[in-house]
This record gives C-alpha cells, sequence and structure tokens, in this order.
C-alpha cells in the first residue's frame, strides 16, 4: 500500500484527537455540569464567601465522592438546613448543622476550598495551589520569591554603557 505524505498527516491528526479526547475524563467531555457537581458548587457557595472556580471545584467534588459515599444526602441535607433557614451566608446557618458527619463535612470543604488540598497529611490529595483562597487572600500583597539579578524572572544584568552618550 502507498501512502501518501497527505495521507499520513490525516491518519496520524485523527488518531491523535481520538487518543486526546480519549484521555479526558467524562466530565470534561460534557456540556453541562452533572446534578452531583452542581450542588456541591451550591453547598461551596452557601459555605465559602468567594468567588469558586467551577473547575476546582470538580476536583474536590470528585475527592469528596470518594472519601464521603453518602456525599449526595449529606450535602442534600445541609442545603436543606441553609434554605429552611433562608440563608446567604455560612454564618446564618453553620451551628444548626448538627454535629457528626455532616459537620464534619462541611468543615472538610470549607478547608479544601482553602488550602487546596484534601488534609494535612502528606499524602493529601492536591487540588489546586492557585485558586485556594489562602493564596488568593494575600496574592496582591506576597511577594513571590525569585533569585534574579535584579528584579523577579529578571535573569541577566542590565548592560552599562562604557562611554558617555553624546548629548544632542
Amino acid at each position: 500500500m502507498n501512502l501518501s505524505r497527505r495521507q499520513l498527516l490525516g491518519t496520524l491528526l485523527v488518531s491523535g484527537g481520538c487518543a486526546a479526547f480519549a484521555g479526558l475524563p467524562a466530565w470534561a467531555l460534557s456540556a453541562e455540569s452533572p446534578a452531583p457537581y452542581t450542588r456541591f458548587m451550591r453547598l461551596s457557595t452557601l459555605l465559602i464567601n468567594h468567588q469558586l472556580s467551577a473547575a476546582v471545584g470538580m476536583r474536590i467534588a470528585d475527592a469528596a465522592l470518594q472519601k464521603y459515599p453518602q456525599l449526595t444526602d449529606m450535602m442534600n441535607r445541609i442545603i436543606a438546613i441553609a434554605e429552611q433557614r433562608q440563608a446567604n451566608m455560612v454564618e446564618d446557618f453553620f451551628a444548626d448543622i448538627p454535629e457528626g458527619e455532616l459537620r464534619e463535612l462541611a468543615y472538610w470543604v470549607i478547608f479544601a476550598w482553602y488550602s487546596g488540598v484534601s488534609s494535612p497529611a502528606a499524602d493529601a490529595q492536591l487540588f489546586t495551589y492557585e485558586e485556594a483562597l489562602t493564596f488568593k487572600t494575600t496574592a496582591d500583597v506576597v511577594a513571590i520569591p525569585s533569585y534574579g539579578l535584579s528584579a523577579p524572572n529578571g535573569w541577566s544584568q542590565v548592560t552599562v554603557a562604557l562611554s558617555p552618550l553624546p548629548r544632542f
């Protein structure tokens, strides 16, 4: 069989595209957010009064589904408590969340959003660093450490003129 260069490139592009889409998780291919992710983001916005990233929320929700087998029921119960109190922020309803697994889930969700990890353990799952709320609150005032010569990301010295410049 004799393949032309154009046919070979076309075949490689098609197979490469199929391989790229095969590696994506199922939720990345859907146009809509599935119900558990939507409910998780609703719970997160009730517990945390910040703008939250949907992509990070999906990562945290995936970890929560593994950690808490009854996550959907637990989320619905906490959201029902908030809706019953007509709460817009965590302070309006957090005291009404019963001690035990529901309160533990609420604390875990808050911890995950603020720290960007699943636990303080050495084998914790990392969700985000840049979008972690603890980092975001100080991102505009914390200097990024750099070993540059002149400034952050300044890896070359400024060239100094050897002779005086002429005046015009």
